[in-house]
């Protein structure tokens, strides 16, 4: 999971109400009788329940924290341990039986021994915290996405088991939930002197913040449904995200590491605990560990493996993953490491405990990405298109499904992985050449209501589609009916109306948020969240990427000067760069200054900041202290106007 989806995230679980654009137009609905229907028949068809979830969700229970809420250095709420506490008894007729039951485990929150030397703090925030007793401190991997969570899991901790100081950090992965809550658990400057080890897989750094700024703006947007951000928990509304409650709202940080690992098998004794690595990059994230902890017999499985599918590609989105060496990852993890483990460990969900469960449960994960991956690419190359596949798989999921409740598609979803496989090898074009060059979304809906004789006969067919529970055709008329006459009220109060019972029906708990997200878009406007950038995260980013990052905001077709020169000297990174500007593209590079520039800025990296990014006039920076611009400072201030402002939301359901 990436900074993007952090701060999309952080309103959804801590009672903190993101602004709304409009009043309400109306509230959720009850479940329809089609959706009541559908409750029923998903019920039928559930596995049977057994114990094994109940009892390791459960095991080894400690202590949790008496306040549940969290608060920031501010007094402001970033947590609340206690926001699930309502989901007991039954399911409502509102939420899927399957997604209610899943969340009666995955609301529960506290410290929990695992091994003899080896405990995880759950339920603190989205991912869990593991810790190990070495020979001098606390071995912690993944700490949390917030500073305030992590030193509260950490202050559980020792108040439960002994004050000791952290001796080593552990970033299983490039994604914050597993590394932004670092600086609540150590000093900077222990890990400068060498006090305090932290180790991650080779590529983290340039991992863990290039996702985070090309196509930042975008995934941010779109993660605020992935999270349905500003929802409340309940009935009818936000139900966790699958994989854990929500993201917690807190202060981002990040600390480079001190050592990294490249290799399958490496090993490290750390604080006097042998660990050894399994390298799975490019599987759920591009860079990404999991660890054998060797004494206590216990293998983290990091986020390959969970009590859930997840996704080949996510709803915010990202770069398509690998799904046949995601199998390739677990078959090696079901075969090198479970055999040896006496439990396995997630930095989500709960454990598994005992060989043979282990061994069989990585084996199911296994099996299920080797089933969408092969059975995608066996009917796609039969001809079949990327919605023709995601069909047929989703109406045949694999007999594991029957079984395995682990298997099953509380976050990511087959119907959605199938896609995702498919644009993996074959892109997003199905070959129709129908497709090749279509009208875009608005003018392709006023053709098609016009087709289908206007706005009277498409939300009578709405209607029809609604009353017979056909909620995906009632959504695609009235999305249309919407984006070609945007101020229909009535089309959009249906269009609501469809996606939440949608949402209702849905397994997946971040398949809910999306659609009852767009229900809220559509009764009460566009709602907006607020996050701070993380300093660490700003001073993580090469400078590279930086002017990369700016130029695209430069707008060709906009006015401004042309066939401008900038050199930048950057001295307190001791680095040197330059920007070109040119009649089609901005062209940035690190290296060296110019032999001449019509502009030159001499400064901290905060300068280039706040010009470009923060866009404050040139007179100004060029008074803050350390900072000289020489040239032509006009051309420089018509250049920082003509920029696109740092994206800031956009609309999804409506054109």
């Amino acid at each position: 999971m990436t900074i993007t989806q952090m701060r999309a995230g952080a309103a959804l679980v801590l009672g903190i109400a993101a602004v709304s654009t409009a009043a309400a137009q109306d509230t959720p609905g009850e479940a329809s009788a089609p959706t009541r229907t559908a409750q029923a028949a998903t019920t039928a068809q559930l596995p049977p329940e057994g114990t094994r979830d109940a009892e390791f969700a459960t095991r080894g229970f400690l202590a949790t924290r008496k306040d549940p809420v969290i608060l920031n250095a501010s007094g402001k709420p970033v947590w609340n341990l206690d926001a699930y506490a309502f989901v007991t008894g039954p399911a409502p007729e509102t939420v899927n039986p399957s997604l209610w039951r899943h969340m009666t485990h995955l609301k529960r929150h506290g410290l929990y021994q695992v091994t003899p030397n080896v405990w995880q703090v759950r339920g603190f925030d989205l991912a869990n915290m593991t810790i190990i007793r070495g020979q001098s401190g606390w071995i912690v991997i993944d700490p949390l996405t917030s500073v305030e969570t992590a030193a509260a899991a950490l202050e559980l901790v020792n108040t439960t088991l002994g004050k000791r100081p952290v001796s080593a950090v552990i970033y299983s992965h490039s994604h914050a939930d597993h590394f932004g809550g670092v600086r609540g658990l150590v000093d900077a400057a222990d890990v400068a002197a060498g006090r305090t080890q932290v180790i991650a897989p080779a590529g983290f750094m340039e991992e863990a913040t290039s996702e985070n700024v090309m196509a930042g703006g975008a995934m941010l947007r779109r993660a605020a449904y992935q999270f349905a951000t500003g929802m409340q928990p309940g009935a009818t509304g936000q139900m966790g995200s699958g994989i854990g409650m929500a993201v917690s709202g807190g202060t981002l940080s990040l600390i480079a590491p001190t050592v990294t690992i490249a290799k399958t098998g490496e090993r490290r004794v750390v604080d006097g605990v042998a660990l050894e690595f399994q390298i799975v990059s490019g599987s759920e994230a591009p860079a990404e560990f999991n660890v054998f902890i060797q004494p206590e017999q216990t293998f983290l499985a990091a986020e390959i493996a969970t009590c859930t599918l997840h996704n080949i590609l996510t709803p915010r989105g990202a770069k398509v993953r690998d799904a046949r060496a995601w199998a390739h990852y677990l078959d090696e993890a079901a075969t090198r490491y479970a055999p040896q483990s006496e439990a396995v460990i997630s930095s989500h969900c709960w454990p598994i405990f005992g060989r043979a469960d282990a061994t069989a449960w990585l084996t199911a994960q296994r099996d299920n990405y080797r089933w969408l991956h092969d059975q995608t690419v066996r009917r796609m190359n039969r001809g079949e298109t990327m919605h023709e596949i995601a069909e047929a798989l989703e109406a045949s999921p694999p007999p594991g499904n029957r079984t395995e409740w682990s298997t099953r598609g509380y976050y990511g979803t087959i119907s959605h992985n199938a896609k995702a496989i498919y644009q993996f090898y074959l892109g997003w074009y199905d070959a129709v050449p129908a497709n090749l060059h279509a009208h875009p979304p608005a003018e392709r809906a006023r053709r098609m209501v016009e087709a289908l004789g206007g706005a009277e006969r498409t939300l009578a067919l709405a209607n029809g589609a609604m009353a017979a529970g056909d909620y995906r055709w009632a959504s695609d008329l009235l999305q249309n009916l919407v984006f070609a006459m945007p101020d229909n009220p009535a089309a959009k109060a249906m269009l609501a109306q469809s996606y939440e019972q949608q949402g209702y029906q849905a397994e997946s708990a971040i398949w809910r948020n999306q659609f009852l997200a767009a229900a809220n878009d559509l009764r009460r406007g566009r709602t907006e969240g607020s996050a701070a950038q993380s300093n660490d995260m700003i001073a993580a980013l090469a400078t590279q990427e930086l002017l990369d990052s700016l130029a695209t905001r430069f707008a060709p077709e906009g006015a401004g000067p042309r066939g401008i020169t900038i050199a930048i000297d950057i001295p307190d990174r001791k680095e040197q760069a330059m920007l070109e500007v040119g009649e089609q593209a901005m062209i940035g590079r690190v290296g060296a200054l110019p032999p001449k520039a019509d502009i030159t800025i001499r400064g901290p990296r905060r300068a280039l900041l706040a010009l470009f990014f923060v866009k404050l006039p040139v007179s100004m920076v060029a008074g803050m202290d350390g900072v000289t611009i020489e040239g032509d400072k006009a051309a420089l201030q018509a250049i920082i106007d003509a920029l696109d402002p740092m994206p800031h939301g956009f609309e999804i359901v409506t054109p």
